[in-house]
């Protein structure tokens, strides 16, 4: 059976982020994310939606948006989901909640939107600077065998998974592998 776990979202932050250590030293920051859509109902009037999200982001990441992100900056997060579970201690009832952990978030808009976290501005004052840490080469292999597992299953091509997949997916540039032909 295959399956593919990837989200990609983009909105607002909800908090401030805050910046914690694990026992072992890893950096941790949980951040709220604010999804909006709009849409024209049946009566042609707008209506709105918007869902809460939250995001897991580790690592150097997660020292970035601590220190340059606040409340309301716009963000693109690309992660996965994952199911947290846990025993409340009052009722003793099972608890889960669905969460995102983040692989990579960039900063969207200017630093001045919602202004800067330490008085300063944003690293290189970049539009869209991208914040994930350079993947190692176990991680590129696992990319490889992730992008191979969307290929499969979506039915891409009649070679097992092999060639461009329907709607036109190619891996980006830095990403092909030597499956990907053209």
């Amino acid at each position: 059976m295959s399956s593919y776990n990837r989200v990609t979202l983009m909105g607002n932050l909800t908090r401030q982020p805050e910046l914690r250590k694990t026992k072992t030293g890893a950096a941790v920051t949980e951040l709220g994310l604010a999804l909006n859509r709009v849409w024209s109902g049946e009566n042609g009037q707008k209506q709105e939606e918007t869902t809460f999200v939250d995001v897991t982001v580790w690592g150097r990441a997660a020292e970035n948006a601590a220190q340059y992100l606040q409340k309301g900056r716009s963000v693109l997060i690309e992660g996965r989901l994952h199911m947290e579970t846990w025993q409340d201690k009052q009722t003793g009832q099972d608890r889960s909640k669905l969460k995102v952990v983040a692989d990579s978030i960039q900063f969207l808009g200017s630093s001045h939107e919602s202004g800067p976290a330490d008085g300063g501005d944003h690293p290189g004052g970049k539009r869209g600077e991208d914040h994930r840490e350079a993947p190692r080469n176990e991680e590129r292999r696992s990319d490889s065998r992730r992008e191979r597992r969307y290929e499969a299953a979506c039915g891409a091509g009649s070679e097992g998974g092999r060639g461009s997949s329907p709607g036109g997916y190619r891996a980006p540039q830095g990403e092909r592998t030597s499956h990907n032909h053209g």
